[in-house]
């Protein structure tokens, strides 16, 4: 009906000698679709609405969702619609253009028009392989889950060439410190350095401009040194000098922090990376046409390689810490991400509360620590490559043997093995696709305590009919917390059937309890 009314007016103002260009701009449509409605007489259009009607479009399954993000955020954009599919739904692989064509069809029928400022750039020429990098950073502010505001910081690296990207935010200002820090998780992402780095002329890099003679800060220039990188700091505004990075600031806050709701930092900066896998280095660029990722595997070749960056910890103790610690937060899948690698932690260490863990690196190696208990999940020797999973042999699920072997392994572990049987069997019923797992679960307790004290919490579970790994696990803790407390009250029990007569007697004698008021009379000298 709204197609319909909308060729009515069309036709309607093209009587009162309205021009099509100002048709479009009045009802707020395509120069096409006035073009197409006016070249069609009633009768066709009537036939070609009721084809339209029965026919379904690729993406109606997905209206919904759009028409939400679109009421909700207007000025969002057809690529982060797409992105923001590719998101939410993991199979979901339609061309970019068609979900453009879906977006804007969607604004011109429901009537939500899109403002998109202009601004003007001038052409400058590509830079060879591995010549030059552009830095720079911004600023935005996110809604969190709960609706507060907070403010983020974000600091971007970009190979003019590929046009590779990198990103890295902090919920406060960056510091020369800061800088310093990220330089060296970006060359690592990169696996290497370009000849020459462009920046703002930003106060925690640039001192003074000394009249052109640039002047760094200490610790900034400490690094330089050591790295022997360019450094080219261009003014303000100049979007000649470093309008491949301005693009990619702004690229990343319309297109991943806008109406993006923030949970906390180090979900943040793995949606970040997982966005510039997906999006900012995985889509065809529109300017050199090619996908970042592609050129990169060039470039990279001609990338200059990192410097041992010890004498600059030697220079400034405050820039590079070995032993700093890192907090992450475990995956789903138990690994913790790290310089856009995954690191494993054994099996079940990921809870499905936000388990968070610290990471150590010194030298080639990356510990793993749990925060609360500061037990050791796992060592890794560091990766130089990127996307790759770093897998400890012990933390892999065992699969040298099938689901019944593995049972009858752990079976055989109990001095009562038919129970043990049993109560496996009900498990297997009740978590059939998790039988591994509980499996394993229950498998690491022989490494943990006593077989007196599994054997017990193996009749209990079957007695009150607990079937599940983490019930067997916490019956295995309460019967240990009962027996220590028995423990000590029989210790203290076997002590006083070891006293005298009248030791014994002295043992149970109370002090005599006093009223206040003859201690206040002793006070006063009474």
């Amino acid at each position: 009906m709204e197609k319909w009314q909308m060729y009515v007016t069309i036709r309607q103002l093209h009587e009162k000698g309205f021009s099509r260009r100002s048709i479009a701009e009045k009802l707020n449509c395509s120069r096409n679709t006035v073009d197409k409605y006016l070249n069609m007489e009633a009768e066709e259009f009537s036939t070609w609405l009721a084809s339209t009607a029965a026919r379904k479009k690729k993406l109606d399954d997905y209206e919904a969702d759009v028409l939400t993000g679109l009421r909700k955020h207007p000025d969002m954009s057809s690529a982060q619609v797409c992105d923001w599919l590719e998101e939410k739904y993991p199979g979901f692989n339609t061309a970019e253009s068609t979900v453009r064509r879906y977006v804007k069809s969607l604004r011109e029928e429901y009537r939500i028009p899109k403002v998109t400022p202009k601004r003007a750039y001038e052409a400058v020429s590509e830079s060879p392989m591995g010549f030059q990098m552009q830095v720079d950073f911004g600023q935005c502010e996110q809604r969190t889950v709960g609706g507060q505001t907070i403010k983020l910081y974000v600091a971007a690296f970009v190979l003019s060439h590929s046009r590779y990207k990198y990103m890295e935010w902090q919920d406060r200002p960056f510091t020369t410190n800061d800088l310093v820090h990220i330089h060296v998780r970006a060359f690592q992402h990169f696996g290497g350095k370009a000849r020459e780095i462009v920046y703002d002329q930003d106060n925690i890099i640039v001192v003074s401009e000394n009249n052109g003679d640039i002047i760094f800060t200490q610790q900034f220039e400490a690094y330089r040194r050591n790295e022997a990188f360019q450094v080219y700091a261009c003014r303000g505004a100049d979007p000649e000098s470093k309008g491949k990075i301005e693009n990619v600031i702004g690229f990343i806050k319309k297109s991943f922090a806008k109406h993006r709701p923030y949970t906390n930092l180090d979900r943040w900066n793995e949606e970040a990376i997982d966005w510039l896998d997906r999006r900012g280095n995985g889509k065809k660029h529109n300017t050199t046409k090619k996908r970042p990722v592609d050129v990169f595997r060039l470039e990279r070749e001609t990338l200059r390689p990192i410097s041992v960056f010890a004498s600059v910890a030697a220079e400034d103790k405050n820039v590079i810490h070995s032993n700093e610690s890192i907090t992450r937060v475990v995956r789903k899948d138990n690994v913790v991400l790290y310089e856009s690698n995954r690191y494993s932690v054994p099996l079940g260490t990921y809870d499905g509360q936000g388990k968070s863990v610290k990471l150590v690196v010194q030298d080639d190696t990356l510990t793993i620590i749990e925060s609360e208990t500061g037990e050791v999940l796992g060592k890794h020797r560091l990766s130089l490559e990127k996307g790759k999973l770093i897998q400890d042999r012990s933390h892999k699920r065992d699969r040298s043997k099938g689901i019944p072997q593995y049972m009858e392994s752990v079976a055989q572990k109990f001095e009562q093995y038919d129970l043990a049987t049993a109560f496996l069997d009900e498990i297997k019923v009740k978590y059939p696709r998790y039988l591994r797992d509980q499996l394993q679960l229950i498998n690491r307790q022989w490494d943990r305590h006593s077989a007196k004290v599994i054997n017990l919490a193996l009749e209990q579970c079957v007695n009150q009919k607990l079937f599940s790994g983490t019930d067997f696990e916490d019956m295995i803790q309460f019967l240990e917390s009962i027996i220590v407390e028995t423990t000590e009250t029989a210790l203290a029990q076997s002590y006083v059937e070891q006293l005298t007569p009248e030791a014994e007697m002295t043992y149970h004698v109370r002090p005599e309890t006093r009223q206040l008021d003859t201690y206040v009379a002793i006070l006063e000298g009474k």
